[in-house]
């Protein structure tokens, strides 16, 4: 027994869940200003403007003029410039094609910076084996996320000028899976000493559910282009409940702006209130200090999450405001996610 359990101190010295952990941070800081990124080839309408998916020659830009006309007009080609952008110039192209291009080149970027420590820590031993399998899962959403993006962007090739909202919706919401996931597995390896209370229950999960909802249905707003419709606040328009509302009934939450705005702002309402109430009384209740951290953070980036959410309507959605709102609402669901760690791991007894 005694050599059993040297053997297994000696493996167990060969695991580095510190260095597992920087490399995932890495990773999800690259994947947040991917998602920033994102949001603002969409608010500055660049996502088109790339009308083909080459993986690997397409790493390699424009070079020479010549090089830049082939583009524009093959540019030209599809609805996006014949229907709204048929006086743009080629120095405006370039504009739009350097947003498209960085959020793809940062896409493979993201890919290389998780796939080859992947392969470098597992070799030297250094990942427990236990997280394999978790890892290897999120190697497989990164590829069908970058499958997921090209199937978004050819919805606006072909008889419309822009992109499918259920499918931009999609794509962001598998990018934050990704995201969550990571920051999880970030939190739960730099949680030494801390274990999970079998009396915690999934009451505390659900609200990374209820922030996750309220993202994806920002992704209908902005793949709608919904924020446009009432830039006023607290009212919309007139009245604080706007006329026509599920107007063509159920498909009206996804497909008419007066609906998809309004269940934005509601269910933006309720996140807050949720997430108010339960901070609140985590602050009141609890002894672990980690709990009372992710409480203030929790209601600190909401309160700034508002402000942001309420500037980009009145602002007409101003890029760097709208911007900030998207990010705002990844710091949201980061701070969620480490409110839920700390709570499943909470210490009753003293404090951390």
């Amino acid at each position: 027994m005694g050599a059993l359990g040297e053997s297994m101190t000696q493996q167990n010295e060969r695991y580095d869940d510190r260095m597992v952990a920087i490399w995932l941070l890495i990773c999800a800081a690259t994947i947040f200003g991917m998602i920033l990124l994102g949001g603002v080839t969409r608010l500055t309408d660049s996502g088109l403007s790339m009308v083909d998916w080459r993986p690997i020659m397409g790493v390699v830009p424009p070079l020479s003029g010549s090089d830049w006309v082939a583009l524009f007009d093959e540019y030209k080609r599809f609805p996006e410039y014949q229907l709204i952008n048929q006086s743009m110039t080629l120095a405006e192209f370039k504009v739009i094609f350097y947003y498209e291009y960085l959020h793809r080149m940062l896409g493979r970027l993201i890919g290389l910076l998780f796939f080859i420590p992947l392969v470098v820590l597992w070799l030297k031993g250094r990942i427990r084996p236990e997280l394999m399998p978790r890892l290897l899962f999120l190697l497989a959403l990164g590829g069908a996320q970058g499958l997921m993006g090209w199937y978004m962007v050819q919805s606006g090739l072909v008889d419309r000028p822009d992109v499918s909202q259920y499918r931009l919706t999609a794509h962001l919401g598998l990018a934050i899976t990704i995201y969550g996931l990571i920051v999880w597995q970030i939190t739960s390896l730099l949680s030494d000493g801390r274990t999970y209370r079998m009396g915690a229950g999934m009451g505390p999960v659900y609200l990374i559910g209820l922030v996750y909802i309220m993202i994806l249905s920002g992704g209908f707003v902005a793949g709608t282009d919904a924020g446009l419709s009432f830039p006023t606040w607290p009212l919309m328009g007139d009245s604080f409940i706007p006329t026509a509302l599920y107007r063509d009934g159920w498909i009206s939450a996804f497909e008419q702006v007066t609906t998809i705005h309004f269940n934005h702002r509601m269910l933006a309402y309720l996140t807050a209130l949720i997430v108010v109430t339960v901070a609140a009384r985590s602050l009141a209740k609890t002894a672990d200090s980690r709990v009372r951290i992710a409480s203030w953070l929790l209601l600190l980036i909401l309160a700034c999450q508002v402000l942001l959410g309420i500037s980009t309507v009145l602002t007409h959605v101003a890029i760097p405001i709208a911007a900030a709102h998207q990010s705002g609402a990844v710091l949201l669901l980061t701070a969620t996610v480490f409110w839920v760690h700390s709570k499943q791991t909470e210490n009753l007894r003293s404090d951390f």
